[in-house]
């Protein structure tokens, strides 16, 4: 007798034998059965939108059921981030997003913060809905819970930076954590604080709200030393995502301090670029520098390179560099070593460079 999860265990290997492969063709077999199924792919990772959410004015939550392709692939820590993909206008275009469920679920919850500007989050605030069908590409980050938990611990969020610690707040209640754990969030006012009722029912945890552009929070102002003496004094360990503002606040008046901070890198067009020629060999286009990054410079020239982040945190836009000098905006550091593996959107030419792409 055969079980469900025999039954698509015998199917998958079915579908991803070399004989199938073959008849086939040059398509593959997920292009055959991404008709009937949209999710039923070996080779491609996606998930379906089953529940959509809009519990803020400014924030939208989505529950993601991952296909097999990336269920059995990757294990997602709490705290770190995914890729997701969507097509929009014809175009795919990838973020990266930190779930907010605890560790060891099956399906993914992203709470995504609407930005002025941001193409996806808007898209995903106005046009999300159950059904639909996104791309995931990957797992990263290091931002994640010691092996060894920490006694002590006090959690630091701002705005749409609540999802990562919350994952690692969700996940310490659910391993039944028995040390001292405070949450402190901050948002704009009360209306956008995300799993405000959530946050009041948890057991054993001190939940504070700050709420910058209103007075009727728990705490008033910005973080600092009142703040944190009311949340936790001289904690073990402090988790912070947030605004680069709240994250260096933090790092001032907290020792072991882990961060994550999804905030591109301020960059500016210098008044004397290299001048340098940019050749994108795979595609026998040349360009000028004009002191921008690859990424940004590819695309002047009409090139599409698959990104996501944008701001070196995804990895998506890694391509080879085959010859040439580059400068990292992340860090600054120059390198002029052949055929190496670049991030192109926070890295800038100086002088020639060789781009497979």
């Amino acid at each position: 007798m055969f079980t469900q999860t025999s039954t698509r265990t015998w199917t998958q290997r079915v579908l991803g034998s070399g004989l199938v492969d073959l008849l086939t063709g040059p398509h593959g077999v997920d292009r055959y059965t991404e008709l009937v199924a949209p999710t039923w792919t070996l080779g491609e990772a996606r998930a379906k939108v089953v529940d959509v959410r809009r519990s803020t004015s400014r924030s939208v939550t989505l529950t993601l059921a991952p296909n097999a392709a990336f269920s059995s692939a990757h294990a997602v820590k709490a705290g770190q981030y995914v890729n997701v993909a969507v097509e929009i206008d014809g175009r795919r275009h990838t973020r990266c997003y930190s779930p907010a469920n605890a560790e060891g679920g099956a399906t993914l919850e992203l709470t995504i913060g609407q930005h002025d500007g941001g193409l996806v989050s808007n898209f995903l605030y106005e046009r999300a809905r159950r059904g639909m069908v996104v791309g995931l590409s990957g797992v990263g980050g290091d931002f994640v819970l010691p092996a060894q938990r920490p006694r002590r611990i006090l959690f630091v969020s701002g705005g749409s930076g609540i999802t990562p610690v919350l994952a690692m707040l969700r996940t310490l209640v659910a391993q039944g954590h028995d040390g001292e754990i405070a949450f402190v969030h901050y948002a704009r006012n009360a209306a956008e604080a995300c799993y405000r009722d959530e946050l009041a029912a948890m057991p054993g945890v001190r939940v504070l709200h700050g709420f910058t552009r209103s007075g009727a929070g728990d705490l008033e102002g910005r973080f600092g030393a009142g703040h944190l003496a009311h949340a936790m004094p001289s904690p073990d360990a402090v988790f912070v995502c947030g605004p680069t503002a709240l994250v260096e606040a933090v790092r001032e008046h907290c020792e072991n301090v882990f961060t994550e901070s999804f905030v591109p890198p301020a960059v500016a067009v210098p008044a004397n670029p290299s001048g340098g020629r940019i050749t994108f060999a795979d595609s026998g286009i040349d360009a000028v520098d004009d002191g921008r990054s690859l990424l940004e410079q590819a695309e002047a020239a009409g090139l599409a390179p698959a990104n996501g982040c944008r701001m070196g945190i995804c990895h998506t836009c890694t391509r080879r560099k085959n010859t040439g000098t580059v400068r990292s905006l992340t860090t600054g550091s120059v390198s002029s070593a052949p055929d190496e593996d670049i991030q192109i959107c926070v890295s800038v030419p100086v002088g020639d460079v060789d781009l497979s792409l």
